[in-house]
């Protein structure tokens, strides 16, 4: 490795307490490591219970399938680096260094350079592709990463596959989104493979060894950084900030019912919030259905598990004449 890297780097040990809390903890303890530690180069790990950890940019009804996750009890956070939605358990990794300022391309080829070699040390075959993922010779991916700025630090994390549960990974990250064109930015699908394949012990045993390749020194946190670290982490759990978004999209239903005419129903989202709802059509209505229909649906997720429920919660067709409830959720396509 080259004199200028950043690693062997200083390990920061979180309180054993702390250990399978939410992703947003330790996306919070990057920010307070980058806050109240003296400059130096800092690596700390965690393992999640099911998440996906969205990408700064991105629209979350676009990358996950909301219902799916809620069913599931896999949690759902937002980051703030860019980059596509990963799903991780605690058959994964999740790996963070936090770094003084300076050029962050160089930083973050070090950093997966870096860790690809600690691997190869352990007798994975393992190489940097052009997105600075950490691939296979001849496979997938391995290790996806991604990083962001802050004022004087920069923070690079990656998550690294030694296994995970297949179906969860795959019913998290396929949303259907035949109806929507969402302006979000969306995830880059990567053939991945696991590393369980490669190596004779389990996902503990190579946290602790990747632990000794990359770090010569260590800090631990007390339980005052931790209180810290939960107050920067409270907006982390905003619903704004998780499913709001600056990008606007919209999305139409529509269909002639019988009986009743044609409509059509317009969303205005706002991430994945409903932000108006417009209709059009022939129908007849028997009460004000512009403004029924934009108190049953403004300010829901837009998911179709939350559409049905605020369709029977709220009886918005009862203001169109011949529309009954299961037309409109059929028009809904739920």
């Amino acid at each position: 490795m080259s004199s200028s890297s950043r690693f062997p780097a200083c390990y920061v040990h979180l309180p054993d307490y702390t250990e399978g809390r939410s992703a947003t903890f330790y996306l919070a303890a990057e920010e307070y490591i980058a806050r109240a530690l003296p400059e130096d180069n800092y690596l700390f790990s965690w393992q999640l219970n099911p998440t996906v950890v969205m990408g700064r940019n991105q629209v979350a009804h676009a990358e996950i399938d909301l219902d799916f996750c809620r069913r599931e009890g896999i949690d759902i956070v937002r980051r703030k680096s860019g980059g596509g939605a990963i799903f991780a358990d605690q058959r994964n990794i999740m790996w963070s260094l936090i770094t003084g300022e300076g050029a962050v391309e160089p930083l973050f080829a070090d950093y997966a350079q870096t860790v690809a070699a600690a691997l190869t040390a352990l007798s994975v075959p393992a190489g940097v592709s052009g997105r600075n993922d950490i691939v296979l010779s001849g496979g997938g991916k391995v290790c996806g990463n991604a990083f962001y700025h802050l004022t004087d630090r920069n923070i690079v994390h990656g998550t690294m596959l030694y296994d995970t549960n297949a179906r969860l990974m795959q019913g998290a990250l396929h949303p259907d989104t035949s109806k929507l064109e969402s302006k979000g930015v969306k995830s880059v699908r990567s053939r991945v493979s696991l590393l369980k394949d490669f190596l004779p012990f389990g996902v503990d045993e190579l946290r602790r060894r990747l632990v000794d390749l990359l770090c010569d020194r260590s800090i631990q946190l007390g339980d005052d950084d931790v209180k810290e670290i939960e107050e920067i982490e409270k907006p982390y759990h905003d619903s704004d900030y998780l499913f709001g978004s600056s990008a606007h999209s919209d999305a139409a239903f529509e269909g002639r019912i019988e009986g009743c005419g044609t409509l059509a129903l317009h969303f205005r989202l706002r991430g994945s919030v409903v932000e108006d709802v417009r209709l059009t059509g022939d129908f007849f209505e028997l009460a004000n259905a512009a403004e029924t229909f934009r108190s049953a649906f403004v300010g829901k997720a837009f998911t179709k598990d939350s559409l049905a429920e605020s369709v029977k919660a709220n009886q918005p067709q009862r203001s169109i004449r011949n529309l009954s409830e299961v037309d409109l959720l059929k028009l809904l396509e739920v």
